[in-house]
């Protein structure tokens, strides 16, 4: 049987502004959404001091700090708090009320306004000593490290300074022209434990860190004088099982509309009789009404190609209603979209978009204008073949990300997230699944723009923890809020195939009680969004149990190659140990597609070779077999993985072995902060396909070799310089899109290998070393695909940069990537170097981070000294604001040849 979605696209909150002819008549003024981002004042208390006791709620006290356990510990019941009446959560809890659908429990507000004297919030109060911030702004990237065993911070949250109390204070430009409008405050993301105070007075906030919210600022606006906001962040330690945030590190903006306006991501786009010859577009839009007299309004939607802003392919006819004051009503309406450009995964298929462009008139005169990005394109899913978009089999060539962008941490930046998913593209990948939480806007826009498919997902845990002080301490009060905002901000992205309703949570383990909280927020995605199918991520989970008979598509974390089945485990009782999934849950639920939404979680360290090798196809990391207690790092040879993970190589079988499996989103893309198994006395991740710097390891190309069938690439490792080594065996192995290679050591055959079933990498187990020339020559069906060769190099001698694009934009935001490689002298890679390299920049730009991709290095990110690791390091510079020009880039290190390139910021 084939479960079939509707298809709804985005809305998109970038907003028009309409004609007007009056700068003081609210009636012809549409929307302005306007960028707060700029010219905030911060202060974080020390964390070893008392911060003030304007707290959300209780919290349990710590008492184990361990954070190095397995990723796969079961979760625990929650600890029972004592209600404190000086908590300020009965004031914040009214913020989700418009996310609440039963109107009988909404919350309401205390009388009184709570700690109006406090001095932070008032406008009065002196904060020029304080630190002047852009946002997006995370206090704690730029450390330093906390180190040792003892660290306030330890490895599991990144060793970074995350915890704390802070306050970001800026006063808003209101003014005589913005009466009688609605004034909000919309936030894309704080973590966490968000409070606003608006010229004294407690507005509201959100707790959960990842989610975006909005505030109505109208009821405590000053017309006569200044308006003094005041933010109050609170993140504790012990919060999360990775880098967990810090700080305003989303967009955060000031959107003044007519008080009759259309509503909070108040449009919905949904598609159906999807064919190349036409489509059917469903619209719907909400409109508030926030004035005290019942108003009669028209609505006009009109749809574009998004490319082109003039020609109308589309019109929703206009529609004249009624509202009642402090109202809100929904209209919708239907076209017909002729020869439709669908909306599709590269490289076979195209990601078209559309624009709607809704105008709200009220006498003839626009008082709203509102876009919509939107894409046509349909969904299928088929238990016995995977997931069909526009009719074309796509099996899912996936990865999971977390939200941080390496030395830049959870700052939000455009071209940062753009880079990964270049990085990510330029290997086949064409899925990203959001651990755990929901993403920056921003970055499903690049997903619908480059065409990735995308599991939206909202929760890492429920009523039971993972850690003492994670989310589970806010669910009963916040889930229904939570997972509503989380679809209704993004439901009408076409790149969002399933929404995630959690991950691994300690639910899976309570039988009954945990499959009622399933079907409880599948029930409430459903309402949100019927169109699309739903899933939880189980790493424990057996056929018979009643977890997963809530979900529409079964996802699998790990089970479907089999969990601890290594004879290694035998003994081991404590732990999951799961034989393979598939066939059992393709049995138990044939009319379920079964996706595997983690697999691997292998490790290594670039450019790292530990011997001896394993002569698996996939082993668990012992020291002295695929790790090195000593120096911390896992060898590159890529056949090793976490206790409970795979090699890549034993997934792809399972995978193959299985054809009704809808693919893969493997653990991780990216290395990502925190989280850094087997080391966590370190500071990031060994699970990515990519470093933290954005630099391929060798995974890399196995996964290329795999996802590119049609891409002629053959990769050697290790590199070829091991002095050490000489007369020892030194394996080498090869990853190919072709079907078979032949290997040459110094000019001699080492014969030619050629791919069997199950196959996905070439091995020459028994190469003796000997310095000079690996050559390797890939064939596929009988004639040469591709050719690669490393050989043994001197010394290092000089530096060369390159860097990502050579000309930026000019707007403060844009970076630049510089790729730093430690060369000979005859201009061969140094793949061992591991040279202190200083860079210096010149013009108008600025060096804002470092890196190496090393997840032990402890040298803080803005430092402008980094040594290479495995030959190479990394510069990102940032453009100056306004100041176009040639910023110029210069890489030294004592004893070599120096090295600059230009970049024009224009």
């Amino acid at each position: 049987m084939i479960q079939r979605t509707n298809h709804y696209f985005i809305v998109i909150a970038s907003l028009l502004l309409a004609a007007c002819n009056s700068t003081t008549d609210a009636i012809q003024n549409p929307r302005e959404h306007i960028s707060i981002n700029k010219d905030w004042k911060f202060y974080k208390y020390d964390s070893h001091t008392v911060a003030d006791d304007l707290y959300y709620d209780v919290r349990p006290e710590v008492t184990d700090v361990n954070d190095s356990k397995a990723a796969d510990t079961p979760a625990t019941e929650a600890e029972k708090l004592k209600a404190s009446e000086k908590a300020l959560k009965s004031y914040i809890l009214p913020t989700a009320n418009a996310f609440i659908k039963d109107s009988s429990r909404h919350y309401i507000r205390p009388e009184g306004n709570p700690e109006i004297d406090f001095p932070f919030v008032q406008s009065t109060f002196n904060d020029t000593d304080w630190e002047e911030v852009t946002i997006p702004h995370d206090w704690a990237i730029k450390g330093p490290f906390q180190e040792g065993d003892n660290a306030e911070v330890t490895g599991g949250m990144g060793r970074l300074p995350s915890n704390g109390v802070a306050w970001y204070r800026k006063k808003i430009d209101i003014t005589d022209a913005d009466k009688n409008k609605s004034v909000f405050l919309d936030v894309d993301g704080i973590m966490s434990y968000a409070m606003v105070w608006l010229n004294g007075n407690l507005v509201g906030g959100w707790p959960y860190g990842y989610n975006s919210w909005r505030l109505d600022l109208t009821p405590y606006l000053n017309f006569e004088g200044d308006n003094q906001l005041a933010i109050r962040v609170d993140n504790p330690n012990h919060s999360a099982r990775w880098y967990p945030r810090a700080g305003i590190y989303r967009n955060i903006w000031l959107t003044k509309t007519h008080q009759v306006h259309i509503a909070q991501w108040g449009t919905t786009v949904s598609t159906r009789d999807v064919s190349e010859d036409s489509a059917t577009v469903d619209f719907s839009v909400s409109v508030d009404n926030d004035s005290e007299t019942s108003t009669e309004i028209d609505v006009v939607t009109e749809i574009y190609a998004k490319e082109d802003s003039v020609s109308v392919v589309a019109l929703l006819p206009k529609k004249t209603l009624t509202i009642a004051p402090k109202k809100s009503k929904k209209i919708s309406g239907s076209t017909t979209i002729e020869n439709p450009k669908l909306w599709g995964p590269p490289p076979t298929q195209t990601p078209n978009l559309y624009k709607a462009v809704t105008t709200i008139s009220k006498n003839g005169k626009v008082i709203d204008s509102y876009n919509t990005s939107f894409g046509i394109r349909s969904l299928e899913f088929d238990p016995n073949q995977g997931i069909l978009v526009n009719g074309e089999l796509v099996k899912i060539k996936g990865v999971n990300e977390h939200h941080d962008l390496g030395a830049l941490g959870s700052a939000f930046n455009v071209r940062a997230a753009e880079r990964k998913l270049e990085i990510l593209k330029e290997m086949g990948c064409n899925a990203i699944r959001m651990a755990h939480n929901p993403p920056a806007p921003e970055l499903l826009d690049l997903c619908d723009k480059m065409g990735f498919l995308v599991i939206d997902e909202v929760f890492d845990s429920w009523e039971r923890k993972k850690t003492p002080h994670d989310f589970h301490l806010i669910f009963p009060d916040w889930y229904e809020a939570d997972t509503r905002a989380m679809v209704r901000r993004d439901k009408n992205h076409p790149s969002i195939i399933m929404w995630s309703y959690g991950n691994e949570v300690g639910e899976q383990y309570t039988d009954e009680a945990g499959a009622e909280i399933g079907r409880k927020l599948v029930e409430i995605v459903k309402d949100e969004d019927p169109t699309r199918l739903t899933t939880s991520a189980m790493n424990w989970a057996k056929s018979d149990m009643p977890f997963p008979t809530v979900m529409d598509v079964i996802s699998f974390n790990y089970q479907g190659e089999g969990i601890r089945q290594d004879p290694v485990f035998d003994t081991v009782t404590n732990r999951i140990k799961t034989k393979p999934q598939y066939e059992p849950f393709h049995k138990k639920f044939p009319n379920k597609v079964i996706l595997s939404s983690e697999t691997a979680s292998a490790a290594s360290s670039r450019g790292i070779y530990l011997f001896p090798v394993t002569d698996k196809i996939s082993a668990p990391m012992l020291n002295g077999n695929g790790k090195d207690d000593t120096i911390s790092q896992v060898s590159a040879y890529e056949l090793y993985a976490v206790d409970f993970g795979s090699s890549a190589d034993k997934v792809f079988a399972s995978l193959d072995k299985h054809p009704y499996s809808a693919g893969e989103f493997v653990w991780t893309g990216f290395d990502y902060l925190g989280e850094p198994t087997p080391y966590y006395n370190c500071r990031s991740s060994y699970n990515g396909i990519i470093d933290l710097a954005g630099f391929p390891k060798d995974r890399y190309y196995l996964y290329q070799a795999r996802w590119r069938p049609d891409l002629p690439m053959v990769h050697i490792l290790p590199h070829w310089n091991w002095p050490e080594r000489v007369g020892k065996v030194t394996p080498v192995h090869i990853f190919t899109s072709g079907d078979g290679v032949e290997l040459f050591l110094n000019g001699t055959s080492l014969g030619k290998k050629k791919k069997g079933a199950f196959e996905y990498r070439l091995r020459w187990d028994d190469v003796i070393y000997q310095p000079g020339e690996l050559k390797a020559v890939s064939y596929k069906n009988g004639k040469v695909w591709a050719e690669e060769m490393v050989k043994t190099t001197g010394v290092p001698a000089k530096l060369e940069l390159e860097v990502d694009r050579n000309t930026i934009n000019s707007d403060g935001l844009d970076l630049a990537y510089i790729t730093v490689r430690v060369l000979d002298e005859e201009g061969d890679f140094v793949a061992n170097a591991e040279n202190e390299i200083e860079f210096t920049v010149d013009g108008p730009g600025a060096l804002i981070a470092t890196d190496n991709g090393n997840p032990c290095d402890m040298t803080e990110f803005p430092s402008s000294k980094r040594y290479a690791f495995s030959g190479m390091a990394l510069a990102i510079v940032k453009s100056k604001s306004g100041q176009p020009g040639t910023i110029k880039v210069t890489a030294t290190s004592d004893g070599l040849e120096l090295a600059t390139v230009e970049i024009e910021s224009k």
